[in-house]
């Protein structure tokens, strides 16, 4: 483990975590913040896949490690969508955020989902940064994507059919080599990343989201 980076534990997002995710929502996406009720409708959808980031190296009341970031999944049958991302800023720059977008590609992979799609901020230089290593490519542009906010947000996929079959013919090279290029670049999930569900009507800030100022990886 590199220097800088902080150890977590992921574990399924449950409801005693809902303060302080909704404490990182305000901190993370202010105007934008899910409120109690849209994060406990999201979590109960078809689909969903949640998980928190424990900081295993930090102990706070009753034994408990802190939680420094959130993910989550939603996989309709065919393909899987990033609809949340963040990392509390006090922990940005550490490699959280790309444990966090590791976890949700392997979940996508094991559920066999043909590709992996998330939307991001058009200005969000670190997060698209991030993705590209990963393998994701921009499809185009969602205007006015993000509301309140009022801002554009690049489509992006990542093909994970094409990922697999490149990942058998060479064994443990793509996910090591996103690894290794990430360690020079900001993790731009820090903040967090989120996309409205395809078919959603209205631009409600209930899908993938991620802010730009970087976790380390």
């Amino acid at each position: 483990m590199s220097a800088g980076t902080t150890p977590v534990r992921l574990r399924p997002l449950e409801s005693r975590d809902f303060d302080r995710v909704l404490e990182l929502e305000r901190e993370l996406f202010g105007p934008g913040a899910w409120t109690y009720g849209m994060l406990a409708d999201e979590l109960a959808g078809l689909g969903r896949w949640y998980v928190v980031a424990e900081a295993t190296d930090v102990l706070h009341g009753f034994g408990r490690h802190p939680v420094v970031g959130y993910a989550g999944l939603w996989f309709d049958g065919d393909d899987a969508q990033v609809m949340t991302i963040g990392t509390a800023r006090s922990h940005q720059h550490r490699g959280v955020g790309r444990t966090l977008l590791q976890a949700l590609v392997d979940r996508a992979r094991a559920l066999r989902a043909g590709a992996l799609f998330l939307e991001v901020a058009v200005d969000n230089a670190h997060a698209l940064a991030l993705y590209e290593q990963f393998g994701f490519v921009r499809l185009g542009i969602r205007k006015r994507y993000y509301q309140p906010e009022d801002k554009d947000a690049f489509t992006m996929r990542m093909d994970l059919r094409a990922a697999a079959a490149f990942d058998d013919a060479a064994p443990g090279t793509s996910d090591r080599t996103a690894d290794r290029t990430a360690d020079h670049a900001s993790d731009g999930t820090a903040s967090a990343a989120r996309s409205v569900p395809p078919g959603s009507t209205g631009q409600r800030s209930t899908g993938q989201r991620s802010t730009g100022q970087g976790d380390a990886a």
